[in-house]
């Protein structure tokens, strides 16, 4: 396997065009974000996750969406290669021209990997910095938009550093978006959580389900809990 593709159980992503490569984080929300009939994928890069989500939830039809050239083109490339070729479809749009356009469709389950650096040095790679940063897509303008495409039953998922969750869950909340799921995810037990997978949903929920859970072993290995939530993507080592 070349460093410019990774492959998986079913599908193989190719990375050469795209700054931010396959990750744990995308990973790892496609991996655990509930589905639906009808899905979106907000900033797709690769199309990793939609491909994750479409492996998973073989009746979804599911829209990717990166304003980034290169990533759809990238994205396409991947689609087409896959086995789910015919239910993901790929647009290149900004998230607020993409709602405008699609205001009167409402997604089951909507999913995103967002840009999440504020007020940080940016990379002199332009691409790379616009995939880390939330300057091209605010939180409030990410959440605004998600409020207007989620179905009243839909489920909104995300994964964040813990340093900007805080702030990402109170624009939620004072959107009328409030967390149904959280998993803070640590590197290994005895560390800190350093990421959260969340999910949000329009109705309150008074006891959301919260865990916490660690990936790797001591020896290295996949821990119980990331070991069975990828089980069906990861190639045997």
């Amino acid at each position: 396997m070349s460093k410019s593709e990774f492959c998986f159980k079913q599908f193989s992503v190719c990375q050469d065009r795209c700054a931010m490569k396959v990750g744990t984080d995308g990973v790892l929300l496609g991996a655990w974000a509930k589905g639906g009939k009808r899905m979106l994928d907000i900033g797709s890069g690769t199309g990793l996750i939609s491909l994750m989500m479409a492996q998973r939830f073989p009746l979804s039809l599911i829209d990717a969406i990166d304003v980034e050239i290169d990533c759809c083109i990238q994205a396409e490339e991947n689609v087409n290669n896959s086995p789910f070729v015919d239910r993901i479809h790929v647009y290149r749009s900004s998230l607020q021209d993409y709602t405008c356009e699609n205001k009167m469709y409402f997604f089951d389950s909507i999913v995103s990997n967002p840009p999440y650096f504020v007020n940080s040095l940016k990379s002199p790679d332009s691409k790379r910095s616009m995939a880390r940063h939330s300057d091209c897509l605010p939180f409030d303008v990410l959440l605004k938009c998600v409020r207007c495409l989620l179905a009243e039953s839909g489920r909104f998922s995300v994964i964040l550093p813990i340093e900007v969750i805080d702030g990402f869950v109170l624009e939620a909340y004072h959107l009328g978006l409030y967390i149904s799921r959280e998993v803070m995810v640590k590197t290994t037990s005895k560390k800190l959580p350093s990421r959260c997978l969340l999910e949000f949903q329009k109705q309150y929920c008074s006891s959301p389900e919260k865990i916490d859970a660690f990936l790797m072993e001591t020896d290295g290995s996949r821990s119980s809990w990331y070991q069975h939530l990828t089980v069906d993507f990861y190639l045997e080592k």
